[in-house]
């Protein structure tokens, strides 16, 4: 551990890059605005991401699935994925995709684990052609989400408390996310996107994240 003289600095220069809206929301929200690493998540890095363009803020939250193979889980194939390292040898339905080039700001597996790919405050390229109340690119504007899973299957208890922590944390960091302005992939590209499809529970998430957005009640009232 640093000593304690050593950590004034760093406190001082941390408070130098605060806006006035980073100092409006707490202290924990505010670092996580700044540095884009969302803490307790396992650092992936994926090379397919670039810059926000300077005039676009931070306002949406898209929830995805995806498992590679299609239906089956816990395997290194979707950070393969993610990092341009996928193996179109090891299973026909990867041909179809080796040559993608796309990622995710998160992935939460099905055990609840968060795996980050991109930093929050990068353009990750995970919405495709897509639009939200009729603006364009969502992946502009937006952080991106991938569950681990299918449209058919039911996510599981550790994804589902993972997900709502991850998305106070976020939500607190960038308060122009609204519950209004949380979505699903289909939402933002329908015809083209069926995910995360009719398995996922909305009513509850909804639920729990307007809990902790009630007046008087913080992150840590509801389950952390």
């Amino acid at each position: 551990m640093a000593p304690a003289h050593h950590a004034v600095p760093a406190l001082r220069q941390y408070a130098m890059t605060l806006t006035p809206i980073d100092r409006a929301i707490p202290e924990r929200a505010a670092r996580l605005r700044v540095s884009g690493r969302l803490s307790g998540a396992r650092w992936c890095p994926s090379p397919n991401f670039g810059a926000r363009p300077s005039d676009c803020g931070i306002s949406l939250l898209v929830i995805h699935n995806i498992s590679l193979p299609p239906g089956q889980y816990a395997g290194p194939a979707i950070e393969q994925f993610f990092c341009n390292q996928l193996d179109p040898r090891e299973h026909p339905y990867f041909e179809s995709i080796a040559g993608m080039q796309v990622s995710s700001h998160l992935l939460i597996r099905r055990d609840g684990e968060c795996v980050q790919f991109v930093n929050l405050r990068d353009r990750a390229w995970h919405a495709g052609r897509s639009s939200f109340e009729g603006r364009p690119e969502c992946n502009d504007y937006s952080i991106g989400i991938e569950l681990e899973g299918t449209d058919h299957e039911s996510y599981t208890e550790l994804q589902y408390q993972t997900l709502d922590r991850v998305s106070r944390q976020i939500m607190a960091a960038w308060p122009a996310i609204t519950g209004a302005r949380v979505t699903g992939h289909s939402d933002i590209a329908p015809g083209r996107k069926t995910d995360p499809g009719p398995a996922f529970d909305w009513q509850g998430y909804r639920q729990r994240l307007q809990k902790c957005r009630e007046p008087g009640r913080s992150s840590r009232d509801v389950g952390g």
